[in-house]
């Protein structure tokens, strides 16, 4: 899966929906400055990341979703978005666990993940099919991860995979007492985050990696030329609760607004050179 020498590679990391939010605002603020995160030569995404990843690798109107709910279409996104956030307490309880073994933690989470009432996988999946309004893979690299709830491993998809775009992505995003694990091919998946954070690590072999990351304090930004993270100002509009989607449209205008700064940091990084392609 990974990208061999040479080219740039975008890593979208987790962050429930108000990260989405953030990455789908600084994407299309990104692109008002000239910078089109699309031309990537690899796109990794996980949770969040992989909703965003998919939208921007697909060429999804990014400024139609300023506000929720969306303009121009029905709103599968906001409905019924109450998550239990007991759930996500236990999980950190089993993260914290000293000497387990990594699957069987997830292993562990898995079973949390199917025991918890959540939102139903056929409404998550219809919400990922209206947000990734294409339905299709992208000629470009995208890589899109899950964990699989009964063995406890962790999973990556890309457009030879076989498995359609929006499912991926709905898998990528399940997150425990969130949304119901994913049903693909008589198995059952959930949040890719607990495979391995961002999983910059899929994106070894790039010239350069530009990481982004919603949640900056569950991760060291290891394997990043340029990390990008929310600022002082996102993360007062973040709130405490990442998937309270009423704050979705002030944590979009926040990525709109610390664009400028992160365009001027990718273009330093030599990235603008791989846009033209």
């Amino acid at each position: 899966m990974e990208l061999g020498e040479g080219g740039w590679a975008l890593v979208l990391g987790p962050g429930g929906p108000v990260g989405t939010a953030w990455l789908t605002g600084l994407a299309e603020g990104l692109r008002r400055a000239g910078v089109d995160l699309a031309a990537a030569d690899l796109t990794v995404g996980t949770s969040a990341g992989a909703i965003a990843g998919a939208m921007i690798a697909t060429g999804r109107d990014l400024a139609a979703l300023a506000e929720l709910p969306p303009s121009g279409g029905p709103d599968p996104v906001v409905e019924g978005t109450a998550a239990d956030g007991s759930v996500m307490a236990r999980v950190f309880e089993i993260l914290r666990t000293g000497g387990l073994d990594p699957d069987e933690a997830r292993r562990r989470i898995g079973r949390l993940a199917l025991e918890a009432e959540a939102l139903p996988e056929e409404r998550h999946l219809a919400r990922m099919e209206f947000l990734v309004e294409k339905g299709v893979w992208p000629e470009g690299r995208l890589l899109v991860t899950a964990v699989d709830v009964e063995s406890g491993k962790p999973v990556v998809w890309d457009g030879t995979s076989g498995v359609p775009l929006a499912a991926a992505v709905a898998a990528s995003s399940a997150a425990p007492g969130f949304a119901e694990p994913l049903t693909i091919g008589g198995r059952r998946y959930m949040d890719g985050a607990f495979g391995g954070g961002s999983n910059a690590g899929l994106a070894k072999g790039a010239e350069t990696v530009v990481l982004i990351e919603p949640l900056a304090h569950m991760s060291d930004g290891t394997g990043a030329d340029v990390r990008i993270v929310p600022d002082e100002g996102a993360l007062e509009a973040f709130g405490e609760n990442v998937g309270d989607l009423a704050r979705w449209a002030p944590v979009y205008r926040e990525g709109i607004r610390q664009a400028a700064e992160a365009a001027e940091r990718i273009r330093a990084a030599g990235v603008s050179r791989y846009q033209d392609r």
